[in-house]
């Protein structure tokens, strides 16, 4: 008998304890290393979208850059970060949002989307949705329309996929994986 083929889940790696005591960190640099499961991962993630217009893919600092170009590479399409604050080089717009302890600020450079233009938001991780929706504010502020949001992981006990559809979002997640 041979082995079930391998999904996206197989090639992530877990590592306990990391960055703090009782976090179990979804580790998906490993999936990225392996030819297979990296092109396995970015068709499973644009696969929903085919045949949709979509004008740029977005990507969250920083494995959704990764993630993000690679995406837009196969829809032929282009792609737009959204940097944490002072790292782009243009004039931005800034959009707070709130970490489990304080509050962070991510930018995106104010001509980089044009009104109407059809968005698809990826990043790697999809946890408590704060960084997502953060993005989603800065992408509508500049009159993109958002077609989706897609993730490799959604860590569903954290509640972003329950945020961001509260909020009238498509969410598309590869896995999802149980605790913190």
């Amino acid at each position: 008998m041979g082995q079930a083929p391998k999904t996206v889940k197989d090639y992530i790696r877990t590592i306990v304890d990391f960055p703090h005591e009782g976090i179990m960190f979804r580790d998906v640099t490993t999936l990225f290393a392996d030819p297979r499961g990296f092109r396995m991962c970015v068709d499973q993630l644009l696969h929903p979208y085919t045949g949709q217009r979509i004008d740029k893919v977005v990507g969250l600092e920083a494995r959704g850059f990764i993630l993000g170009g690679a995406v837009a590479h196969q829809l032929g399409t282009g792609f737009v970060p959204i940097r944490k604050k002072g790292k782009l080089p243009h004039t931005t717009i800034s959009q707070e949002y709130q970490l489990e302890y304080g509050e962070a600020i991510v930018e995106i450079h104010d001509d980089a989307i044009e009104p109407g233009e059809t968005i698809l938001l990826v990043d790697d991780l999809l946890a408590t949705g704060g960084t997502a929706e953060a993005g989603i504010k800065l992408i509508e502020r500049l009159g993109g329309q958002i077609v989706g949001c897609a993730f490799v992981v959604d860590l569903p006990e954290l509640g972003g996929r329950d945020r961001l559809q509260g909020l009238g979002f498509d969410i598309h997640a590869l896995c999802a994986f149980d605790g913190l």
